[in-house]
């Protein structure tokens, strides 16, 4: 039984939802059981949002994410609320850009992605999130241009459809970074 379970946490406008969304249809595409619960506080923008992801090869039981396994940290106050939940053995992946301090665990696997920084210098300064996830899936050895291009069609509007580029850009932005 293979399940990884997801957290994603950062302030409101960082794209946590959407970061999640994709991860979910992403999964549904690879022909995994997910569940996908958001949360966030009344003020969205600048407030605090997270979300929670499970993928999963049996029926998921229950959507809640106490214990994750992948914890993204967009800003400092997620780091600092997470840290301690993550599993032994379990990933930590923070936007180093936005922290400055390091993880005190020893037990698990840390990447510092500046990723804030590297959206900004690559002229797409909203998808900090997809460099994030770039990494995460090149990091679980999960990162199928297909079901990525697939899934990216999912959680992008029609409106927004040139989008789809950019995003897939991000996403390998992160994969490729070391």
């Amino acid at each position: 039984m293979a399940t990884t379970n997801f957290l994603f946490s950062g302030f409101g406008g960082q794209g946590i939802l959407f970061v999640g969304k994709f991860l979910a249809y992403k999964g549904l595409i690879d022909d995994r059981q997910v569940s996908w619960l958001p949360s966030y506080g009344p003020e969205m923008r600048g407030g605090t949002a997270s979300c929670s992801v499970i993928v999963s090869d049996d029926p998921v039981g229950s959507p809640i994410v106490s214990n994750p396994d992948v914890l993204v940290a967009m800003n400092l106050p997620s780091l600092d609320k997470y840290e301690n939940a993550v599993v032994p053995g379990g990933m930590i992946f923070a936007d180093s850009t936005l922290i400055e301090r390091k993880v005190m665990r020893d037990d698990v696997k840390v990447y510092y992605i500046p990723a804030t920084r590297l959206a900004s210098e690559n002229n797409i300064p909203t998808l900090a999130n997809m460099i994030i996830c770039g990494k995460i899936l090149k990091a679980l050895d999960d990162f199928n241009e297909e079901s990525v291009k697939a899934a990216l069609g999912k959680v992008i509007s029609a409106k927004h459809a040139d989008m789809l580029d950019v995003n897939l850009k991000a996403m390998q932005i992160g994969a490729d970074y070391e």
